[in-house]
């Protein structure tokens, strides 16, 4: 309950050299005490709770909560808070307890603000016609509607219209500033909402935007930092002089070291530091370290971009009209180069300039490769290499998000309906080129591309070992754990749960989805059976709950194309045959891998190693920094793979065999 100040609180307050346009707009807690309030101003309507505790700041320094040098318009202040030194003033906001803030210019909200939320990102194109509107729940998934489906004119006009119902929702003339909250030695914010536990320090101007924040995934902005029309997620960090405009930060994100971003969507756990982003659609783990590099009009997602990675969004005619799109799980080399429009398949390396717009989309797992004047298309041969799988093995390890509820869900399998689906198109294309080309050709043209003899073969060997890994992961997990007396018994655990997968599979910016349920929430948003953004997130994250059902239904498809049996048909001796050419492609596969592991312990790599010494102790330098390659831990890991996956495949196998003692299998 708050009350009105007595006559001798406000003796004690004047006293403290404290001045107030009219003392009886000051409401007060019950238990409130006027001792640590000093040489502060008040005007309009102000409530004050207690101050009770003290706040212990960098180096131990301990300091009794209460109100210090300031001038305060406007505000309801919670229990135990900190305020000292504002050197301007704080208007218009409600604080709450245990909030500390320090040193700080000026604090305020002017007249009714929505603190980003509805902000226009303009990305992909930047003449328009792309634009997200920022929210504080956006997530990735909706975005990539948003942004990339334009042609559903009526699903755009009904998300759009539920944001701007969530946008008045949390529109208001007063800001709030969440529990436990810090702003210290800060210069400007304003029309800023700040959620509990932030850490906000040193920055230099916020202005119309929000800083999402829990105890669970506290948020910090730190030193120098300029940001406007914004939406920061819970548990990112924006610091060391980045300057955004018109950006959403997700979860888990890491933006710092001069960092600067316009018009820019980044979703959970990407990375910026030193480079630049414009008008770019950063999906989950987009990462960029390097000051030379350049992200712009582009679409992104679990990209590495190297040093100097550049790419260009118009040939100087009707401007910046060119978008562009690298798919997950890609790595650009430094100094890349890439003409837009253009489009890069799935796990792709990009290594030199490419100026004749290439489109790799279904040639998966490849390289991109400068030649001269021509852009060199080497397919597949990613699936052998080390980075690929050192990639998909570290995404989930250097997941930052630690909000039990997360916005965006991520499917960080490098091998799904997705690329598979992909690698089987390529299949069909590189044999298609073989045909009409001829076998004795010297090179195969594709899509701006050329595709050399050996290449091809090579990609179509690898596609297939990959291939055949996947349906035998599949298989052997569906019949994981079973026993079968006959043919029926398998047919019966083959039988999917669901006829939903069977078609095209979709990555919708981390959440991997066949087609038909992303067609399906389309229609339901466009009939008005789905009408709320709540209803939306819901729906994506029932996906992502049933994505190994779905999975399933779509493999054990491709199981019979492939063979040329129905499920009725499939017998024991079948699935014994297909788990042996898993195996097969397994072994082979990873021994490939080990092969690409062991060049970075040959003579070459030892180069630069004992700088002054001979080649004993250039070899026991790189024993000492690198380690032995036997005892390096992918190396291990590798060869421990191999192990578990034999022992895998022959227990099944016997498993089978054991299940028809009179039959020949």
């Amino acid at each position: 309950m708050y009350r009105k100040l007595t006559d001798s609180e406000i003796s004690v307050l004047t006293g403290q050299m404290c001045t107030c346009n009219d003392w009886s707009k000051i409401d007060v807690a019950g238990n409130f005490s006027p001792e640590y309030i000093r040489r502060t101003h008040f005007s309009g309507n102000i409530r004050i709770g207690v101050f009770e505790s003290e706040v212990e700041f960098f180096g131990g320094v301990k300091k009794h909560t209460g109100i210090f040098d300031a001038s305060i318009h406007n505000c309801t202040i919670g229990n135990n808070v900190y305020i000292g030194q504002v050197r301007n003033y704080i208007a218009n906001y409600i604080i709450s307890d245990n909030v500390v803030i320090e040193n700080v210019g000026m604090l305020a909200v002017g007249g009714v603000s929505s603190f980003g939320n509805g902000t226009l990102v303009g990305v992909l194109n930047e003449t328009g016609g792309r634009e997200v509107p920022i929210y504080d729940r956006l997530s990735a998934h909706t975005a990539y509607i948003l942004a990339l489906y334009r042609h559903r004119t009526a699903v755009i006009d009904r998300i759009t219209g539920m944001i701007d119902g969530y946008v008045r929702s949390v529109s208001s003339d007063k800001g709030a500033i969440g529990e436990h909250a810090r702003i210290i030695n800060c210069h400007t914010l304003r029309n800023v909402r700040i959620g509990a536990y932030a850490r906000i320090d040193g920055v230099y101007r916020l202005l119309n935007g929000t800083v999402n924040s829990n105890k669970d995934a506290p948020t910090c902005f730190g030193t120098g930092v300029i940001a406007e029309n914004f939406i920061a997620c819970t548990g990112s960090e924006v610091s060391h002089g980045v300057e955004v405009f018109h950006t959403f930060i997700g979860q888990g994100c890491m933006l710092s070291k001069q960092y600067s971003a316009e018009h820019s969507l980044f979703f959970a756990n990407c990375q910026g530091l030193h480079g630049e982003a414009c008008a770019i659609f950063a999906g989950p783990y987009t990462v960029t370290h390097h000051k030379s590099t350049l992200l712009i009009a582009g679409y992104y997602s679990f990209l590495n971009a190297g040093s100097g990675s550049n790419q260009s969004n118009h040939m100087y005619k009707l401007g910046p009209i060119h978008q562009g799109i690298i798919e997950r799980g890609s790595k650009t080399t430094s100094d890349s180069y890439i003409l837009w429009p253009a489009r890069i398949g799935p796990f792709t390396l990009v290594m030199g300039r490419h100026y004749k717009n290439s489109d790799t989309s279904d040639i998966p797992f490849s390289y991109l490769i400068e030649s001269g004047d021509d852009s060199v298309l080497v397919p597949g041969v990613n699936l052998r290499s080390v980075g690929t799988i050192r990639d998909a093995q570290k995404w989930p390890k250097r997941d930052r998000r630690t909000d039990p509820h997360r916005l965006d869900h991520i499917n960080f399998n490098l091998l799904s309906p997705f690329t598979v689906h992909r690698m089987i198109k390529a299949i069909d294309i590189l044999q298609m080129l073989k045909k009409i080309s001829g076998e004795t050709s010297g090179f195969y043209s594709y899509q701006s591309a050329k595709i050399k003899p050996h290449s091809l073969e090579n990609g179509l060997r690898l596609y297939e070992m990959a291939i055949n890994k996947f349906l035998g992961n599949s298989i052997i997990k569906r019949l994981e754990g079973g026993y079968f007396d006959g043919n029926e018994s398998i047919r019966k655990r083959l039988q999917p749960d669901t006829p939903v997968g069977t078609g095209e599979w979709l990555d919708l910016a981390g959440l991997i989805v066949p087609k038909s349920e992303v067609e399906r929430l389309l229609s339901d948003i466009e009939t008005g059976a789905v009408t709320s953004l709540d209803g939306i997130a819901e729906a994506f994250a029932g996906m992502h709950r049933n994505y190994y059902t779905y999975e399933w239904a779509w493999a054990i498809g491709k199981i019979q194309e492939r063979f040329g049996k129905n499920l009725s048909e499939i017998t024991a001796g079948d699935i014994i045959h297909i788990v042996t050419v898993w195996k097969e492609s397994v072994i082979a596969l990873d021994r490939l891998l080990y092969e690409d592991a062991k060049k970075e312990f040959q003579l070459g790599a030892k180069t630069s190693f004992g700088v002054d010494g001979g080649e004993y102790d250039r070899n026991l330098d790189f024993e000492r920094v690198r380690g032995e390659f036997e005892q390096n831990a992918f190396v291990k890991e590798t060869v421990d793979h191999i192990r578990r996956k034999t022992e895998l495949g022959d227990e099944l196998i016997e498993r089978l065999a054991s299940g028809f003692p009179n039959q020949n299998v």
